[in-house]
């Protein structure tokens, strides 16, 4: 896995799921994935070395990953979002009256709204 895809797994596994680590995990998980800090700055702040750092943040991924396995949150945010692009998309073909295109751009619009929040 490329650093840029794992930078972003990371942060979606944590927008899903983040909550459900403990407050530690959470606060260390943070320094190290959005805040860009390094495993010894991080180690220096905690009073911990650097590799207990390192498997806090792997073994968060790790639980992490396995609710998204067993959830699937993630996997169905996605797919809920194509399937709204896909009504965007539906919507301004000229394919459709446009009544009922207008109806079905909002669905898409207010799904999509929903989904970011």
């Amino acid at each position: 896995m490329q650093v840029m895809e794992k930078i972003v797994e990371q942060g979606l596994l944590y927008d899903f799921y983040g909550s459900l680590l403990t407050r530690h995990q959470q606060e260390i998980y943070e320094k190290v994935v959005y805040e860009n800090l390094s495993l010894n700055e991080v180690a220096e702040t905690e009073g911990v070395s650097k590799q207990a750092v390192h498997d806090l943040v792997r073994r968060c991924t790790i639980i992490m990953r396995g609710y998204e396995e067993k959830l699937g949150m993630i996997r169905r945010f996605g797919k809920i979002r194509e399937a709204a692009e896909r009504l965007k998309l539906l919507a301004g073909s000229g394919e459709i009256p446009a009544e009922q295109s207008a109806l079905i751009l909002k669905t898409a619009e207010e799904i999509l709204k929903d989904l970011e929040s």
